[in-house]
């Protein structure tokens, strides 16, 4: 005998989204999952920014900022073949992109910004804007 049941959207769409929810996404064997730490830190002059960013090379690293707000993304590419004479007995790739986006206190100057990457390593160094001051008119 057969067995019917209704239709539902929301629930099913429900069950769809929760199904995979809690599954992590399948990683080849040896491949390691890029993350970009950071370590933010001030002084009076300007804010300092230490990004790893391990396996990428420098012209995929890309840095934006917008008045107090900072944005660094990377391309990542790993391949990995492994081969036996002219057999080719394994060949893995990744290819995905990363990205952190943060907040300052104080808006940065764009133009007087510095960025250095060496051996996996971003340094940033943010030198914060003059405030503008007001200034109240005298009326004559």
């Amino acid at each position: 005998m057969a067995n019917i049941s209704r239709y539902n959207p929301t629930r099913d769409a429900l069950d769809d989204l929760f199904r995979g929810f809690f599954m992590q996404p399948v990683r080849l064997e040896g491949q390691q999952e890029v993350q970009i730490r950071m370590d933010v830190s001030e002084d009076d002059r300007a804010y300092k920014v230490h990004a790893e960013i391990p396996g990428v090379k420098k012209d995929d690293i890309h840095v934006h900022i917008d008045g107090n707000q900072v944005s660094i993304s990377a391309e990542v590419k790993n391949e990995k073949e492994v081969k036996e004479g002219e057999k080719v007995l394994r060949s893995e790739r990744y290819y995905g992109s990363v990205s952190r986006a943060f907040t300052l206190g104080q808006d940065v100057d764009e133009n007087a910004a510095q960025a250095k990457y060496q051996d996996g390593v971003l340094e940033l160094t943010l030198p914060k804007k003059v405030a503008v001051s007001a200034k109240k008119l005298v009326i004559q």
